[in-house]
């Protein structure tokens, strides 16, 4: 392995750095603004690239801001991770095996909390 590819970040954790930036900044941020608050290690058309992909996977919005943009994120981090789960769950063609197997590892601490989400109804239905 180069000294390169040992230096460089695993799948996923640039996005989630990215992300983490954008759900605690009060306003939308532009790529510069993100790679500030990053840290300076990372190329400004690195947060950029970042940012463009995940404005095409529709994680976050963009605005004119000037010349280039600005981000900020489309929904909150339970938001996001609930989409994550319904794209799982939609790749696999038998919906009741995964979803039973996934019940089937909750803590039963989570199942209790599952089961009472699933009591109270829909999500529109609450205050």
């Amino acid at each position: 392995m180069s000294g390169a590819d040992k230096d460089r970040r695993p799948a996923g954790e640039l996005e989630s750095g990215v992300l983490a930036v954008l759900w605690a900044a009060d306003a939308p941020l532009t790529p510069g603004q993100v790679q500030q608050a990053l840290g300076a290690s990372l190329a400004r058309t690195t947060v950029t690239t970042i940012l463009t992909r995940l404005h095409d996977k529709g994680t976050v919005v963009r605005a004119r801001a000037g010349r280039g943009y600005a981000y900020a994120p489309a929904q909150d981090a339970p938001g996001l991770t609930a989409r994550r789960m319904h794209s799982e769950l939609a790749k696999d063609e038998d919906r009741g095996a995964v979803l039973a197997r996934f019940v089937s590892q909750l803590s039963d601490e989570d199942e209790q909390l599952l089961r009472a989400l699933l009591d109270e109804g829909p999500a529109g239905d609450r205050p």
